[in-house]
């Protein structure tokens, strides 16, 4: 039997409406990393706020705090641990400031140093890109951080947080699983417990195929959500045959990732995708 088919969706837990749509809060340059130009962690606050302000004006259900601007990103072992007091400062601010339900995504796949952030400013769910196998990126090889992931999130009593893994994660080459189809990649992103698998395009704002959907659909129950590429022009047919998004980029001013969201752009959104919404 299924893991996912005998325990509730985090989906239905975390969100109280159907297909929820989570707003991309993409933070500059954190200090201590190569593009950092001085901003002060207030600064830095106060604009990841008004984003989220911005989300939750405009109709969207809930943000995940993201640390874009921190390129070139490092592996999961050279986190330091300014990121992660950076992000928890930024995250209890952004949680304060909207009320919605708000998660965490530290760059490149730092889920020990995502679940720290997220227990400290009380998130409820961290997305991990790489959850499972290996992959090659920027950064080189990258792991699966499912087996640290999972004993530390015991550690430090964390259980409430979910898993939102990617299944076929983007900005990567899998030719170390490249003869294992994307289903197979699936089935091993639930058999490792994540709560909610990601579909997503190949790299930030690539819309999701729909072979790519298809095939995860193949290998896994657990909820499935768009992790890129959402607009108002594709999203009722990409929200047609999944149970949520992220969306970040097509909702900024210019529809580019680091420019400040703009509300009516988000409201065009859900009152777009909201027909879908309403069916029971």
């Amino acid at each position: 039997m299924s893991i996912s088919s005998i325990r509730p969706s985090a989906l239905d837990t975390i969100f109280p409406v159907r297909k929820p749509l989570i707003g991309d809060i993409h933070l500059p340059p954190l200090p201590g990393t190569p593009r950092s130009r001085g901003e002060s962690m207030a600064a830095i606050i106060e604009r990841a706020c008004r984003d989220a302000q911005a989300f939750a004006q405009g109709g969207m259900d809930g943000v995940i705090v993201e640390n874009h601007g921190d390129v070139p990103f490092l592996k999961p072992a050279d986190i330091g641990p300014e990121i992660v007091a950076a992000m928890a400062v930024v995250a209890a601010a952004v949680r304060e400031a909207c009320g919605l339900p708000m998660g965490i995504n530290v760059l490149a796949n730092g889920a020990v140093a995502g679940l720290a952030v997220a227990k400290a400013s009380g998130a409820r769910f961290i997305r991990v890109n790489q959850w499972v196998n290996a992959y090659v990126a920027n950064e080189g090889v990258i792991d699966g951080e499912s087996a640290r992931a999972l004993r530390f999130r015991r550690q430090i009593d964390a259980e409430g947080v979910a898993i939102f893994a990617d299944v076929h994660v983007k900005h990567g080459s899998h030719a170390i699983v490249g003869d294992r189809p994307v289903s197979e990649q699936a089935s091993d992103v639930e058999f490792a417990d994540a709560d909610v698998a990601i579909a997503t395009g190949n790299r930030t704002g690539d819309a999701v195929p729909e072979s790519e959907i298809a095939a995860v659909r193949g290998g896994t129950r657990l909820p499935l959500i768009a992790g890129s590429g959402v607009t108002v022009d594709n999203a009722p047919e990409i929200l047609g045959r999944l149970d949520g998004a992220i969306v970040g980029s097509s909702l900024k001013e210019g529809g580019v990732w680091w420019n400040a969201v703009e509300t009516s752009r988000v409201r065009r959104l859900v009152e777009t995708v909201k027909p879908l919404r309403d069916r029971g």
